[in-house]
């Protein structure tokens, strides 16, 4: 084999060396497989070529015409011309693969699926890299240079992964080059015939090339060694070539560095879209029940009219307490949280999740904070993978006043952040006119816009829809009136803007489910994205125009007039956090908003008594009662449920607004029984799609909930109520569907022990009360009493 030959093999395999860094990054070896026997392809063919001998030009285009050819017979074999020569229609295969390929990168977490865009993106340039190493190497005889091809491919593998054997994928690919490069001096200096650097081995061939190939492999091993070991001599030089991984956040000690624009959409339709729904957080408040508790995991500011990505940011040390959120004033209601959050152990994200607005974290490994966005973001490779920590926030309670009176945002703040491209189309700033006209202020416009995607717009929420990309898909998404959370917040959030409200996106999860030992379970499925509008004196405020998902913030509610249904006949989660002393007047009720006054509550619950003590057999009869207590006692939820349930669907009331009304809250009970905890800042609409997402609910019985809830409507508003039929038969339809996806202690629960139950409990403790006020009322005062005897 001549010396050439034997360079254009080390060439490949070289190139293939340095290519095994890049194993880490996705599922399976065969594309490296695939990629060796295309690439000694292409190396016969450079051999072929220069041993005819074809000049260096023609050398390279026949190796590019054979590269071209291999990729349309692997990739786009059903589009070629005979099966094997390209032709437009191949090039069209190549472009859809190619975007495919893109957009899985950005999409999937390492490792990633081995999908036909991807392994096109790894076999491809694999290929290239090889044909610049050959052309540099072999074709004109510069092996120096051609390590640079080399290290490019080495530097993407290295930016990508997760750094865990960083150090060894560097040695292979190291001993590639240098390789590549002894090939290189034996075959220039087998062209001077004997050499004369030391005397040859025992049969070896005259001229044969010793003391230049042992001095450069030691060379080489001094060098190798000298690369590893003087990064770890020197602990203040971050971010080299043997750094971990993602080591692109900054380098230095914490005190500075930038954070790069990345997309941190990761595949939020293919998270919506599993069918194998995982979980990915696990959230644990330090005490009382759950608010519904969005978690945050980076906000996208930067709108170039197709897509929504962070800004790129200034970042610093992780503060032990984090300021005050930009904008929030002290007349702002709040309250702390304390939650501890545990990520699943294959959940290895880059960005922090946390409910906004933090104020503190606690947790361990190498983590940089973004003041801007308040967000953390994991330094020299960190990931959430298996992270356990607690962080503190801020649960922020405005007014729709307080937002409604809000003053003009800072010229800075506000410049940045009402900014949109100039090729936005026109339909976009002309619908929001549109849907907001007569508002007389940015509040009004931000709820009437939420209001219209979600409710009033006709918008339908599919994960499936496909409304492109470029400039056009906001338009297109406003003309089709269908998608997911990403099309309704980038939409909504475009909107603002154009109404001089200062926007951006936040990506995260949604509220999860409540499990049983008082924890939250947050999974793919609960993948999200919502709007956030800026409001000084309040900050940065979130909301929901995705229909069917999330919650209604409680500050875009507006006042109910009187003619409207009260708050007291939402479900009752607020108010329901811990036992009030007074009764909750209206639970009970027959009819809301239209009856009037009720009667005390507790006369719905309270069995009817008659007078009288016991008259003989006293020991037998209380040893009869002790016992029928010792077992009635531990039934009385379940019959009192029971009871109240056959007395609400059964009742037989000829009033359709008291039927309705009460098939209304046995559905809000029972789904209350199966852990969805009520919420009455919800209209009975925004309450049911809230019982179907927590619930899990599909089919008839997502349907059903939903008929009860447009009933509920229709006898609340309609200025003559009609009576609904069949929704009894809806509403235990409901209770059927909330017992399949639970398990058999939440079953089990519901039935012995239904957390509805605590309305008896407040109504014992209203009737208590009511008896207490009386009785003071009756007793005469001491002063009084004693003047009347004077």
């Amino acid at each position: 084999m001549s010396g050439r030959a034997r360079l254009a093999l080390c060439a490949a395999a070289a190139t293939l060396m340095a290519s095994c860094a890049l194993l880490p990054l996705v599922d399976g070896p065969t594309w490296l497989l695939l990629s060796a026997l295309l690439v000694t392809v292409q190396a016969g063919v450079g051999i072929a070529a220069r041993r005819i001998p074809l000049s260096r030009s023609l050398t390279l285009l026949a190796q590019l015409l054979v590269t071209l050819v291999l990729l349309t017979l692997v990739f786009a074999r059903g589009a070629a011309l005979g099966g094997l020569l390209p032709g437009p229609d191949a090039f069209l295969r190549f472009g859809t693969l190619l975007g495919q390929g893109s957009d899985d990168v950005s999409h999937y977490a390492i490792p990633a699926p081995l999908t036909d865009g991807i392994r096109l993106l790894l076999v491809g340039g694999v290929l290239l890299v090889h044909l610049l190493v050959d052309t540099l190497a072999v074709t004109f005889r510069r092996a120096a240079p051609a390590g640079l091809p080399l290290l490019a491919l080495y530097s993407v593998a290295a930016g990508l992964s997760d750094g865990g054997a960083d150090w060894l994928w560097f040695l292979v690919a190291a001993a590639g080059y240098l390789m590549l490069l002894l090939a290189e001096g034996r075959e220039r200096l087998a062209q001077w015939g004997r050499v004369f650097g030391g005397a040859p081995r025992a049969g070896a061939p005259v001229g044969a090339v010793t003391a230049p190939a042992r001095t450069g492999r030691r060379i080489g091993a001094l060098a190798l060694g000298v690369a590893l070991v003087v990064p770890l001599a020197l602990p203040t030089l971050h971010g080299g070539l043997l750094g971990e991984a993602g080591s692109g956040v900054g380098a230095g000690n914490g005190r500075g560095g930038t954070i790069s624009a990345v997309n941190p959409l990761v595949s939020l339709r293919d998270s919506l879209n599993v069918d194998d729904d995982r979980q990915v957080l696990s959230l644990r408040p330090s005490a009382g029940e759950v608010p519904d508790m969005y978690v945050r995991i980076v906000s996208l500011d930067d709108f170039d009219g197709t897509d929504w990505k962070p800004s790129q940011r200034h970042i610093a040390a992780v503060p032990g307490t984090f300021p005050a959120p930009a904008g929030l004033s002290g007349d702002v209601k709040r309250s702390t949280l304390r939650t501890v959050i545990t990520a699943a152990d294959w959940y290895a994200q880059d960005w922090l999740p946390m409910p906004y607005p933090p104020s503190g974290v606690r947790i361990d490994g190498n983590w940089r904070y973004e003041p801007v966005g308040m967000t953390l973001v994991g330094d020299h490779g960190q990931t959430t993978r298996g992270k356990t920590y607690q962080v503190t926030s801020l649960d922020l309670r405005p007014t729709a006043k307080q937002l409604a009176e809000a003053p003009k945002p800072p010229a800075a703040l506000e410049r940045e952040y009402t900014r949109v491209p100039a090729r936005l189309p026109d339909v976009v700033a002309r619908t929001a006119e549109e849907v907001t006209s007569g508002a007389r202020n940015h509040y009004e416009e931000a709820v009437r816009l939420q209001d219209w995607f979600s409710v009033d717009g006709g918008f339908r929420y599919d994960t499936e829809v496909q409304v492109g990309r470029g400039a056009n898909a906001i338009a297109n998404f406003l003309k089709r009136k269908e998608g997911f959370c990403v099309h309704f917040s980038f939409a909504m959030a475009a909107m603002a803007r154009t109404l001089g409200i200062p926007a951006r996106v936040a990506v995260g999860f949604a509220p999860g489910t409540p499990q049983g030992d008082g924890s939250v379970s947050v999974s793919l499925k609960d993948a999200h994205a919502w709007p956030e509008l800026y409001f000084q004196g309040v900050g940065w405020t979130r909301f929901e125009p995705t229909p069917t998902r999330g919650t209604t913030p409680a500050y875009t509610q507006p006042d109910a007039p009187s003619s409207a249904r009260p708050d007291r006949e939402l479900p009752s989660r607020g108010a329901s956090r811990e036992p009030s002393a007074a009764a909750t007047r209206g639970e009970n009720c027959a009819t809301p908003a239209r009856s009037g006054a009720c009667a005390d509550p507790s006369a719905a619950v309270a069995a009817p008594g008659g007078g009288g003590g016991p008259s003989g057999g006293v020991w037998a009869a209380l040893i009869v009662l002790g016992a029928l207590a010792l077992v009635v006692l531990p039934l009385a939820p379940m019959l009192w449920r029971t009871r109240v349930r056959a007395r609400r669907l059964d009742g037989g009331s000829p009033d359709p607004a008291e039927r309705t009304s009460a098939a209304w809250r046995e559905l809000a009970d029972s789904a209350w029984d199966f852990g969805v905890v009520p919420d009455d800042s919800l209209t009975p609409r925004g309450s049911a799609a809230r019982i179907v997402r927590l619930g899990r609910l599909d089919g008839e019985a997502e349907a059903a909930v939903h008929r009860v809830a447009t009933a509920l409507e229709q006898v609340l508003y309609a200025p003559e109520p009609r009576q609904a039929p069949d929704l009894a038969r809806d509403v235990r339809r409901v209770i059927a569907g909330l017992a399949v996806p639970v398990s058999r202690a939440t079953r089990l629960r519901a039935l012995f022990a239904p957390r509805s139950a605590r309305r008896l409990l407040w109504a014992a403790g209203a009737r208590w009360s009511a008896l207490r006020a009386r009785a003071a009322s009756l007793r005469p005062v001491r002063g009084e009493a004693s003047g009347q005897r004077g």
